[in-house]
């Protein structure tokens, strides 16, 4: 089904999900396999007092960022998939904007990604870079979403608690 896909990682638990899923997808479709990381030196400038060690810093995240990728190529590996990785200098874009033009540059077929399924006040207060990926690719976008009982959904016996406390509001029928 596909030939290119493009797994975008960062060095997070829904990330780590995302990338099973491409190697999984991978080693079914004999697609081959593409690993990015955008290093994001932006970060930086929230620390104005980080200015005088930024080369520094920046060396050392893409120290960082190369380690990622090398252990997620070799992860690939030991499933029987040939990985190639890339490692992407945030220019000062928004990281959605470079996933989606290195895709589209590629020629990927899917590009999938971990998601942690953030909602409400968190989902606004940090974003979504994974949404933003969604809404601007031309290309298919596969979200692998953290599993039920993480940050991204309460676990049920929570559901059940909160409605029988009254902790959630639900609509009497009709």
């Amino acid at each position: 089904m596909y030939r290119k896909i493009l797994a975008a990682i960062d060095d997070s638990d829904a990330s780590a999900r995302g990338l099973e899923q491409a190697i999984r997808l991978a080693k079914g479709d004999g697609a081959q396999l593409c690993i990015l990381h955008v290093i994001e030196p932006t970060a930086l400038a929230m620390y104005p007092e980080a200015a005088a060690y930024a080369d520094d810093l920046f060396g050392l995240m893409q120290d960082a960022g190369k380690e990622l990728l090398t252990r997620a190529v070799a992860k690939a590996a030991r499933r029987g998939v040939q990985a190639r990785s890339a490692l992407v200098d945030n220019r000062g874009f928004p990281i959605a904007d470079l996933v989606v033009e290195y895709a589209t540059g590629w020629k990927a077929d899917v590009i999938v990604l971990g998601t942690h399924g953030r909602r409400g006040l968190s989902h606004l207060l940090m974003g979504s870079d994974a949404e933003s990926i969604v809404r601007s690719s031309p290309i298919p976008v596969l979200l692998v979403r953290s599993p039920e009982g993480t940050a991204a959904a309460p676990r049920p016996a929570k559901r059940a608690a909160a409605r029988k406390t009254g902790g959630w509001r639900t609509r009497a029928p009709a």
